[in-house]
């Protein structure tokens, strides 16, 4: 389970959760204009845009999570399990598989409405990457910082949504997700009014009331609305240190803690939470052991390069210790 949002101050943000039971070696990958990405139907992108995410690297491919290209396109890939179906290979559209998506996406798109034009000619493949990495049930978020869609493939075929919230998480699909909404439009940050009866004097006794009814648990659409309610209400400054800080806090309020929530023989957890300014390329990241905010700079690197630049992630706590 995990948690994508959008968020515009100065500059343009985008970032996400990933809630996992376990870590796949996640790195910060930077993907130069030159590495050739060479694609399971047989076609490459020998020459493509920048990119930058957190990424797993399996026998020297990224396979990205969540990324953001040097044009300030940004895309990430949420489970959607039991509703994401793609297509066995066509003979009339570009297959492309899923694994596939966002480096295809991301290399040769500049902005949303060009993402939505070449989403709709491809075909989404099921073919795997390999027996041990089998096809990830997903759905997307795609974004600049202008239009936010969301991307679904399903049994019914591809559904793509105007995405106003800038907010995706799991189950159901996004159109249920938003119709939700509806059943929480009486919260507000102020405190409340008595509309409960005029004849009773009745008074509110705490800060926040005006938010009772906001979902806590740690389900999918549960955090959708929390999501969405905290980062529509958030406030901060145009720095970058204060638009930042504000991102890691509204996803802070849906992250998940080792024991909450049961999967299977393990618990999941929120592995590493990203935030990235999508104008200037600038990828920040926490992790569950790493409380710090550490940084890669897109244009620090040799953007025309041909190798993958490759950041660990860092999972050691750092404490201030002041005496």
């Amino acid at each position: 389970m995990c948690t994508a949002i959008t968020l515009k101050t100065k500059d343009f943000y985008f970032g996400r959760t990933l809630d996992l039971e376990r870590s796949y070696g996640e790195e910060v990958v930077v993907t130069p204009r030159k590495y050739p990405f060479e694609f399971r139907n047989g076609k490459s992108l020998k020459t493509h845009y920048a990119i930058i995410g957190t990424a797993c690297i399996r026998d020297g491919y990224p396979l990205y999570y969540d990324a953001v290209n040097e044009k300030g396109l940004c895309m990430a890939g949420l489970n959607f399990v039991g509703n994401a179906f793609y297509c066995e290979r066509s003979a009339s559209k570009p297959n492309i598989a899923q694994f596939e998506f966002i480096p295809y996406i991301l290399g040769k798109c500049s902005d949303t409405d060009e993402a939505e034009r070449e989403i709709r000619k491809i075909n989404l493949w099921n073919t795997s990457y390999s027996k041990e990495l089998p096809v990830a049930e997903l759905h997307w978020i795609i974004a600049d910082a202008k239009r936010t869609i969301t991307v679904e493939f399903v049994r019914d075929g591809l559904k793509i949504y105007e995405n106003e919230v800038g907010v995706l998480t799991n189950n159901p699909t996004f159109d249920i997700q938003m119709f939700n909404l509806n059943n929480y439009m009486s919260l507000s940050p102020e405190s409340p009014q008595n509309n409960f009866c005029r004849r009773i004097s009745l008074v509110p006794y705490s800060l926040g009331m005006g938010a009772m009814g906001l979902p806590g648990d740690t389900s999918s659409q549960s955090r959708f609305i929390r999501a969405a309610f905290t980062k529509l209400n958030s406030v901060s400054g145009n720095s970058e240190e204060e638009s930042v800080n504000r991102f890691f806090h509204v996803l802070g309020n849906v992250q998940q803690t080792r024991g909450n929530c049961k999967a299977g023989d393990d618990f999941e957890i929120t592995v590493y939470t990203s935030c990235c300014n999508a104008s200037k390329g600038l990828y920040y990241y926490t992790t569950y052991d790493n409380h710090c905010i550490s940084a890669v700079a897109l244009q620090n690197e040799n953007l025309d390069g041909e190798i993958l630049r490759r950041y660990p992630h860092k999972k050691s706590e750092k404490i201030d210790l002041l005496n």
